[in-house]
């Protein structure tokens, strides 16, 4: 049996979770071929916010998972014992769900930069 589809469901599309938002980002900003290290770092400095490793991994897995990033496996170095580097791209879809949900919540938040200072 098919589930129904209403109004509600027709207009519901993929979305992605704050920790989501800030990977992808990141990755935007270090460009392709970046890792977990250098990911948790951007977000760390940028947002004041520590994030545990094992949290990045699961973030990044989720959105590899959906096909909104792709990794690769870099070249053995001498400082990691010969283990290689996990390094994610951001896929197309990922960016056009990136942009998606930064023009819904700059829609949602235009005109309330008064009221956010305010308190």
């Amino acid at each position: 049996m098919l589930p129904q589809i209403n109004a509600r469901t027709a207009r519901m599309k993929p979305s992605l979770g704050v920790l989501e938002q800030m990977v992808l980002l990141a990755l935007l900003r270090l460009g392709d071929g970046a890792y977990g290290v250098p990911i948790r770092e951007a977000i760390e400095e940028r947002t004041g916010r520590a994030i545990t490793p094992g949290s990045i991994y699961t973030a990044l897995s989720r959105l590899e998972a959906r096909g909104l990033v792709a990794s690769r496996f870099g070249e053995p170095t001498p400082e990691r014992g010969g283990k290689r580097k996990k390094l994610y791209t951001i896929e197309p879809g990922g960016l056009e769900l990136l942009q998606s949900s930064f023009r819904e919540l700059m829609a949602m938040a235009g005109g309330l930069e008064p009221r956010l200072e305010e308190r």
